[in-house]
């Protein structure tokens, strides 16, 4: 049985999308450049996601000189919200509180980041009184 298919970026889609968000419109042996730091891919590989991705509304092609230059079509922070909403539903069952719970207490969290988590919620209280 086929699995179902998900709403959010695969791992390699969204390590795709992290460098053309880092880097801005690319071509495909650009981004299997960039990803040669962390995967060992071929060619064809990364073509192939690269035209899936955009089947899928992730990238914007353009044709330039010979090749295709690509683009993210969604941004990061909607992108990332959406996903992390989605594992506080599923994995939380929609309990921010314990999934935030979950993060300070399984990560490292220095002062400095404590400090801006302090302001945060502050703030965060601020805005619904």
């Amino acid at each position: 049985m086929a699995r179902t298919a998900s709403s959010h970026p695969t791992e390699l889609e969204l390590e795709i999308l992290k460098i053309l968000w880092r880097d801005g419109p690319a071509t495909v042996r650009e981004v299997r450049d960039a990803l040669g730091e962390q995967r060992k891919l071929a060619h064809t590989t990364v073509m192939t996601m690269m035209t899936i991705m955009t089947d899928k509304g992730y990238l914007k092609r353009t044709k330039k000189s010979g090749g295709y230059r690509y683009e993210p079509k969604v941004e990061r922070e909607p992108t990332a919200s959406r996903m992390i909403q989605d594992v506080v539903k599923r994995a939380f069952d929609g309990s921010t509180k314990a999934a935030v719970l979950q993060l300070i207490e399984s990560g490292d969290i220095d002062e400095g980041e404590l400090q801006e988590l302090r302001r945060l919620i502050a703030r965060k209280a601020e805005e619904q009184r």
